[in-house]
């Protein structure tokens, strides 16, 4: 990184799993500099979703390095993204035909849920051991009984992964989404099961819904508990702490319970 910038800057690693994010300073401007980002950078950046991309570069080797505004900020608490804001730039993020162009352009297909299923019922099957609980058959079941309703939803990009951690809030107020690396094309519900899962509660669902652009009903809602269950099944499969584990298996017969009251739609 020295090399392209010069020797007035000073370069020091950004974490992160994949090592290859960096913050740059010299005396005149901060940067974060990034290995190989997705091109979908650019028009994220263009729409005002991830802070303001500066420039692009191409190493001889093919690495590409990208070169955004450094912002003073912070993480987002989870209490916050209960916050109307929130849900207003999620809202724009899967009502924009522009991302979706893009991100179908650069060969993403979309996560349809009969396959999800279909790769849900098999890793059951390969695991016995693991998914030996009635809770888990029971939720697998809920799911394929409903898939009629959550086939045919027209899909969105997705961020698929709005961990709090992901929301940047500026010292100015601004409101950003960052870390696309998993982003998917897919029913907006994805989105939706996780936040409501982890940081909005039930009754606060439909003014939530309704700052992000929609009105809820029960047919949304359970393409959201789809999605909660699914998701909640594959975190079953990673988790090799035992109280954790049979703590998501409580958590899933509790969201089991919960989406049953929304069959009468």
């Amino acid at each position: 990184m020295q090399n392209i910038l010069g020797e007035d800057w000073i370069i020091k690693s950004a974490g992160g799993s994949t090592g290859e994010a960096y913050y740059a300073q010299s005396s005149h401007k901060r940067l974060f500099l990034k290995r190989n980002s997705s091109p979908f950078l650019a028009v994220l950046s263009a729409q005002g979703i991830v802070p303001k991309l500066i420039w692009t570069k191409r190493l001889e080797n093919g690495d590409v390095i990208t070169a955004q505004e450094w912002l003073d900020g912070r993480e987002m608490i989870p209490e916050v993204i209960q916050h109307p804001k929130v849900a207003e730039l999620l809202g724009r993020i899967h009502h924009s035909t522009e991302l979706l162009d893009m991100l179908t352009r650069m060969g993403k297909k979309p996560l349809y849920p009969i396959t999800l299923y279909h790769e849900l019922d098999q890793l059951i099957q390969e695991n016995p051991d693991i998914f030996c609980s009635m809770v888990v058959n029971r939720a697998l079941n809920w799911m394929k009984e409903q898939l009629a309703v959550v086939i045919n939803i027209k899909p969105v990009v997705c961020h698929c992964d709005l961990n709090h951690n992901n929301w940047l809030v500026t010292n100015k107020g601004q409101l950003y989404l960052i870390d696309w690396d998993n982003a998917e094309i897919a029913d907006p519900a994805l989105d939706l099961a996780m936040l409501f899962n982890r940081y909005i509660q039930e009754h606060e669902w439909e003014k939530w819904l309704t700052n992000y652009g929609v009105k809820g009903n029960d047919s949304l809602y359970i393409r959201i508990h789809w999605y909660m269950i699914y998701g909640l099944i594959m975190e079953l499969d990673c988790e090799i702490n035992l109280a954790a584990f049979n703590e998501k298996i409580l958590q899933l017969e509790k969201i089991l319970r919960r989406a049953n009251a929304y069959l009468d739609y």
